[in-house]
């Protein structure tokens, strides 16, 4: 249960920060929508992200892993049909959203 709800606020303080470093990214309103948004991003990586590696296992083999950054985007990027709130402006703000939402959820203490 702890894990789940560092894993809540680690993405909804990565959203902000995305929000707040990435032209074009935005998720609009207040600290409820991050709070939600953060929350479905936290349960599609429980849940959908295992599903997707496990059927994309060999282009992650023969990528090195970096097929994983695909699956991080969309996984992203489907907040946007999910939320009227969350707008991604292009594939590049989503690359970059995707690189800083990765690099601060690496670096919140008790995300494994």
């Amino acid at each position: 249960m702890t894990g789940l709800i560092v894993r809540l606020l680690s993405n909804s303080l990565a959203l902000f920060v995305a929000t707040k470093f990435v032209d074009g990214f935005s998720v609009v309103g207040g600290w409820k929508e991050f709070l939600l948004a953060g929350a479905v991003l936290a349960l599609l990586n429980l849940l959908v992200k295992p599903i997707l590696k496990a059927l994309t296992l060999p282009l992650i083999i023969l990528t090195l892993g970096l097929f994983t950054f695909v699956i991080n985007a969309a996984i992203l990027w489907s907040l946007t049909f999910m939320f009227s709130f969350v707008v991604i402006g292009g594939l590049i703000p989503l690359a970059i959203a995707t690189l800083v939402i990765a690099i601060v959820n690496m670096l919140m203490p008790g995300n494994t």
